[in-house]
C-alpha cells in the first residue's frame, strides 16, 4: 500500500504531499490542473522512464518520494536489503526519483542508489495501473490471452509455466538438433582427418623428446673425427706424453710441490698448495675422462642412417601436427578428444531426438490443460463482464470469450478472442470494432473490475486473505455518465474493500464513492501557473462535487445534487 507520496517541480506542481490510505482515494480537478502530474510522479516511483520534460520550467530538478508499507509482502523486503537498503521498523521503505533538467534520472530505494530496474521489479508486487492505453492494448489478442491467464487462477499460470519451460527447451534441442544435422557432413570429414592423423601418429609411436635426442646423436655420430681430434688434444695438454711439453698435470704437481715446501714459513701459502692441489686432482679426472670418451668414440655409419631416418619419420609429423615431437603429441591428446566428442554425434543425437518426443508429448498434454482451464475461465469471464455490463447501462449487451484451437506457440496452441455483443440479435464483434467510445469504455472498465475482483478473491494465503497490489484507475470512465457512473463509482468502491484503490476520475458520480477525496487545483501567479493537491472533506468536498456536476461551486441547485450523491453513495456500503 501506498502511505504518502511527495511531489516536487513537476509539471505545474511545484510542492505537493499526499498522505494516502486504504480504501477508496479519488483524485479530481479542472482539466489542466496537473492530475496526471500525480500519476506521473507514481509512475517514477514505480520504474517509469523518465522525461527531462515533465520538470517544471526554471527548475533544476523534480523529485518524487514515496512510501510503501511492505511488511505483508516478503519478496519485496527481500529484494529490498538485495539492494542495500533498509526497511523502516514500521514495515514501510522509502523510494525516491529525481529527474534533472538535462535529462540524468536517479533512484534510491531505502536509502540506497539502485538502477531504475530495480523500481520496475518491486513495482510489479506493489500496484497494478489501469488506464486508456490498457484499454489499447486490451484490443490486441496477446493482451486478451494474458488477461485471461491471468484471471484463470494460480494453478493455470503454473501450468503455464511449465509449458514455457517446456517449450524453451524443446526449441533450444531442435536448434542443436538441426546443428548437427546440417553439419554432418563436416563432422564426417573432420572425424575421417582426425583418424588418419591419429593413425600415423600410432604408427610412428614418437617418444617425449626423441626428435631432441636425435638430433644431438647425428650430430656426434656425424663429427666422431672432429670429436676425436678435440679430446685427443685436450687429452694430451691436461697429461700428455710428450717429453719436450710438460702436461697440466705435470705444471700443477710442481706447482703444489713448490708452495708446501715453503708454507712453512707462511700458512697463506698451504692454503694456496691445498687450493692447487684440488685443481690437480681435478685437472687429472678430466683428462681421464677424455681418454675414456677417445677410447669409446667410434664411427658407427649403420646408427648414423638408422637415426637420420627415424629424424625423417618425425619430420613427416612436426610438418602437420607441430613444430617438435612434444607438440605432436599434444595434438594427438586433443585429437582423441575431440573424435570422441564427433563419434558422439550420433548417439547425442538420439538421446535429443527421445527427449524431444517427450517434450513434445509433455507440451501435448499441458496445451489441452492449458485449453481446458481458458475455456472455462473464459466462461467464467464472459459471464462475470456481462453481469457487469448490466449494472453499466449496458443491459442486454454480453461479452463472448472465443478459446479456439491455433497452431502451438510459447503459450500453447489457443487463439483468444474477446467479443461484445452489442444487444440480443446483433453480431457478435472483436473488441475495438463497431462499438461506440462510451460502450468501449464501459466494457474495458467491466474487463477491469472482473479481473481485479478475480485477483481480491483468488488471492489468499493459508485461507486468510493475501497482500493485493494498490490498484490505479486512470479516467477509465470516461465515455460514461448518468446512472452507468453511479456504478462505477459502487464497483470500485466495492473493490477498494480489500485492498487500496487509487482513481483519476472527472465524474462526480464516482467521486461521492471515495473514502478519501483529494483535489487537484491551479492558480496563476507572478510565478506562473502553480498547482496545489490536498484533501477536501465535509463543505469542500460538497463544493468540489458541485463543481465538478455543474461547473458551479456554488450553485445551490448543484451542491444540494451533491449532497444527494454523498448520501446514496454511502447506502448499502
Amino acid at each position: 500500500m501506498l502511505e504518502e507520496i511527495a511531489i516536487e517541480n513537476l509539471g505545474v506542481i511545484r510542492a505537493a504531499r499526499v498522505a494516502l490510505a486504504r480504501g477508496l482515494t479519488v483524485i479530481t480537478g479542472e482539466t489542466g490542473a496537473g492530475k496526471t502530474m500525480v500519476l506521473t510522479g507514481l509512475g517514477l516511483l514505480m520504474g517509469g522512464k523518465a522525461d527531462a520534460g515533465a520538470v517544471r520550467p526554471g527548475a533544476t530538478g523534480a523529485a518524487v518520494e514515496g512510501r510503501w508499507q511492505v511488511a505483508a509482502r516478503p519478496a519485496v523486503v527481500e529484494r529490498v536489503e538485495d539492494a542495500g537498503g533498509t526497511v523502516d521498523d514500521d514495515g514501510t521503505v522509502v523510494v525516491l526519483r529525481t529527474v534533472a533538467a538535462e535529462g540524468r534520472s536517479r533512484a534510491h530505494l531505502g536509502g540506497r542508489s539502485v538502477p531504475q530496474g530495480v523500481l520496475a521489479e518491486i513495482a510489479d508486487e506493489l500496484a497494478t495501473v489501469h488506464g486508456q492505453a490498457d484499454q489499447l492494448r486490451l484490443r490486441t489478442p496477446s493482451k486478451q490471452r494474458e488477461a485471461l491467464d491471468t484471471f484463470a487462477g494460480p494453478a493455470h499460470l503454473a501450468a503455464l509455466d511449465s509449458y514455457r519451460a517446456a517449450w524453451v527447451e524443446r526449441g533450444a534441442l531442435q536448434a542443436e538438433i538441426d546443428d548437427l544435422t546440417a553439419r554432418a557432413a563436416e563432422r564426417a570429414r573432420e572425424a575421417e582427418l582426425l583418424r588418419l592423423g591419429l593413425a600415423e601418429v600410432e604408427r610412428v609411436e614418437p617418444r617425449p623428446g626423441e626428435d631432441a635426442e636425435l638430433q644431438a646423436l647425428v650430430a656426434r655420430l656425424g663429427n666422431v673425427e672432429a670429436l676425436r681430434l678435440g679430446a685427443t688434444e685436450a687429452h694430451e695438454a691436461l697429461a700428455g706424453e710428450a717429453d719436450e711439453v710438460a702436461s697440466a698435470v705435470e705444471q700443477l704437481t710442481r706447482a703444489r710441490r713448490a708452495l708446501e715446501a715453503a708454507a712453512h714459513d707462511d700458512a697463506t701459502l698451504g692454503a694456496l698448495a691445498e687450493r692447487v692441489a684440488e685443481a690437480g686432482y681435478l685437472v687429472a679426472d678430466v683428462a681421464t675422462e677424455l681418454s675414456a670418451y677417445v677410447d669409446d668414440l667410434q664411427a658407427d655409419p649403420a646408427g648414423l642412417e638408422t637415426a637420420h631416418g627415424r629424424l625423417a619419420e618425425l619430420t613427416t609429423l612436426t610438418r602437420t601436427y607441430g613444430a617438435t615431437v612434444d607438440d605432436v603429441l599434444r595434438w594427438a591428446s586433443d585429437a582423441g578428444l575431440r573424435l570422441l566428442d564427433l563419434d558422439d554425434g550420433g548417439e547425442r543425437l538420439r538421446g535429443m531426438t527421445q527427449r524431444t518426443g517427450e517434450l513434445d508429448d509433455e507440451l501435448a498434454r499441458l496445451g489441452e490443460e492449458l485449453t481446458a482451464g481458458r475455456t472455462v475461465a473464459g466462461e467464467r469471464l464472459a459471464a462475470a463482464v456481462t453481469a457487469e455490463l448490466a449494472g453499466l447501462a449496458m443491459g442486454g449487451a454480453r461479452l463472448e470469450v472465443e478459446v479456439a484451437a491455433g497452431e502451438p506457440g510459447p503459450w500453447g496452441a489457443d487463439q483468444v478472442t474477446f467479443a461484445l455483443v452489442p444487444h440480443p440479435g446483433a453480431p457478435a464483434r472483436p473488441l475495438g470494432k463497431g462499438a461506440s467510445g462510451g460502450e468501449l469504455s464501459r466494457v474495458m472498465l467491466a474487463l477491469e473490475v472482473a479481473l481485479a475482483t478475480a485477483a481480491v478473491e483468488g488471492a489468499t494465503t493459508d485461507g486468510a486473505p493475501a497482500a493485493l497490489p494498490t490498484f490505479v484507475f486512470d479516467e477509465v470512465d470516461a465515455g460514461v455518465g448518468g446512472r452507468a457512473a453511479v456504478e462505477v463509482g459502487r464497483r470500485l468502491a466495492v473493490l477498494a474493500r480489500s485492498t487500496q484503490v487509487i482513481v483519476v476520475t472527472h465524474l462526480a458520480q464516482v467521486a461521492a464513492f471515495a473514502d478519501a477525496h483529494v483535489v487537484v487545483t491551479k492558480s496563476a501567479g507572478d510565478a506562473g501557473t502553480v498547482t496545489g493537491v490536498q484533501e477536501v472533506t465535509a463543505d469542500e468536498r460538497v463544493r468540489e462535487l458541485a463543481r465538478m456536476l455543474s461547473g458551479q461551486e456554488d450553485s445551490e441547485a448543484a451542491r444540494k445534487h451533491a449532497v444527494e450523491l454523498l448520501a446514496s453513495s454511502t447506502v448499502g456500503r
